[in-house]
């Protein structure tokens, strides 16, 4: 027998229970893991007799993994008195902050969920009230407001209905029909001149309590705009812009317009320095004091707009076969859409802008893309932002405006302010021309566009500005 056989035998030994137990050790973490995944899989499913051993999963707030650009840093320690103003101003605004409804389970009536509504200092029927609980001797069922009072329209002893006008009711009968037939006619009457306000009523029976809202406020008056019998493009849409030191760029834009669109009013709001003789009886053309800025300019264009829909174009845009302004009329008309964008030569500029909230500021996030198809057009998207191309409705553009005290380089800011106001989308089969960026010959014309030029950039104060001015307008403290 060779001498080293039995150590060699004891090594071979040793290799075999080594690996054994390295499988073993992996077999273990495969299990645990899935053990744990498993586990996790069944916490919503686990026994209630044991809450305490429960683990919830963590609540998962951030929902965007990117570097964020923070508001507050144009405010030097001088300035502490800043956000202590924004925040009053906060509270001030009044945004509506309801808290959740909370339905208890297995609850014995019958009641309004949504859609019952009150003009101020008026009374409306609650409707769907009833009772569908057990069999008892005696019903007792009571009713209770905060900013109105209550009754019924039943005719019925005082013994049997108590409060009547009065912000707690109280039914009480032996009888189920009579209780039913009281509770289908209870009234609510505003009491006090209020707008916009909910008033959460209480329905109470022994130990079930449910509670609905009573929205108190003024149906909006509709402003309607008159198409004519023809229903006629001139009577829908109205073609705004603002130029600024480019007179050639805004002719060549406007022949381009009449070649496509003869009898379009146009509105020009210019703050360049020379005034222009535009010789074309459908364009209205407003002067404002030299370098007044870019969203001035376009709250006065759509001042004036006096037709349904605005068109708004930039001063060096090009109109061709392409530009169908029909196509977005179609769309607005037919969706619940208030702005569309076409494409210039192609760029759609669509974006989204996604809001995470918390108590000392919301965080932007603006992403490039969209959210969805459009319903009923294939080729429409819904997006928040679009392109310096686009047709709106003018009531809810003038709603949201344009901030005049951004007066160089904007755009989304617009989009911005008008987020959680304006429904966006997006059409880019239509699409604008766009004017060539050679340089000029003419020496005039080529001072002007150097002038022009210098006004195109921000500078590091403005964006500082701009920043600050989101900071505080609306209630941001970082973007990404």
């Amino acid at each position: 027998c060779w001498p080293g056989w039995s150590r060699f035998l004891d090594l071979m030994i040793f290799s075999v229970a080594l690996k054994i137990l390295v499988i073993i050790w992996d077999l273990a973490l495969l299990v645990l893991c899935f053990g744990k995944h498993l586990f996790s899989s069944l916490k919503a499913r686990a026994p209630k007799s044991c809450p305490g051993s429960v683990l919830m999963l963590p609540l998962r707030r951030s929902f965007h993994f990117f570097p964020s650009f923070w508001f507050s840093f144009p405010f030097p320690p001088s300035l502490p008195s800043v956000p202590s103003r924004r925040l009053f101003s906060f509270s001030l605004e009044g945004l509506p902050r309801p808290l959740p409804l909370l339905a208890q389970p297995n609850l014995p009536f019958g009641y309004p969920v949504h859609g019952v509504e009150v003009m101020p200092l008026h009374t409306v029927p609650i409707p769907g009230l009833q009772f569908e609980g057990p069999d008892a001797p005696i019903y007792e069922v009571t009713l209770t407001a905060s900013l109105g009072t209550l009754n019924t329209l039943a005719d019925v002893p005082d013994s049997v209905v108590q409060g009547r006008g009065q912000k707690q009711l109280t039914i009480s009968t032996s009888d189920r029909k009579l209780l039913n037939f009281i509770l289908q006619h209870v009234t609510y009457t505003s009491t006090g001149y209020q707008h916009q306000k909910v008033d959460i009523v209480s329905l109470e029976s022994r130990s079930s309590v449910a509670k609905f809202p009573v929205t108190i406020r003024h149906p909006v008056i509709p402003k309607l705009y008159d198409p004519g019998p023809e229903r006629k493009l001139r009577n829908l849409v109205t073609i705004a812009t603002k130029t600024f030191l480019r007179p050639h760029k805004l002719m060549i834009m406007l022949r381009s317009i009449r070649e496509y669109y003869p009898d379009l009013t146009v509105i020009v709001a210019d703050d360049s320095k020379k005034p222009l003789e535009i010789k074309d009886n459908h364009v209205e053309y407003y002067t404002m004091p030299f370098g007044k800025g870019w969203f001035a300019g376009r709250n006065l264009a759509i001042s004036q707009v006096t037709t349904k829909y605005v068109l708004w174009v930039d001063d060096d845009f090009l109109f061709n076969e392409k530009t169908k302004i029909e196509v977005l009329v179609d769309v607005l008309e037919k969706t619940e859409l208030d702005v569309v964008g076409g494409s210039v030569l192609g760029n759609v500029f669509q974006f989204k802008l996604l809001l995470e909230q918390s108590e000392n500021g919301a965080c932007l996030h603006k992403r490039t893309g969209f959210f969805q198809p459009l319903d009923g057009f294939p080729n429409c998207v819904v997006t928040s932002g679009v392109v310096n191309f686009f047709l709106a409705h003018t009531e809810r553009l003038q709603r949201v405006g344009f901030d005049p005290r951004l007066q160089r380089v904007a755009h989304s800011e617009f989009f911005i302010d008008g987020l959680g106001t304006l429904l966006v989308g997006s059409c880019p089969e239509v699409i604008i021309g766009h004017q060539s960026r050679s340089p000029v010959v003419d020496s005039e014309l080529a001072a002007l566009e150097k002038t022009y030029n210098t006004y195109r950039s921000n500078t590091l104060a403005q964006v500082q500005f701009k920043l600050a001015l989101q900071y505080f307008k609306n209630h941001l403290q970082c973007a990404t």
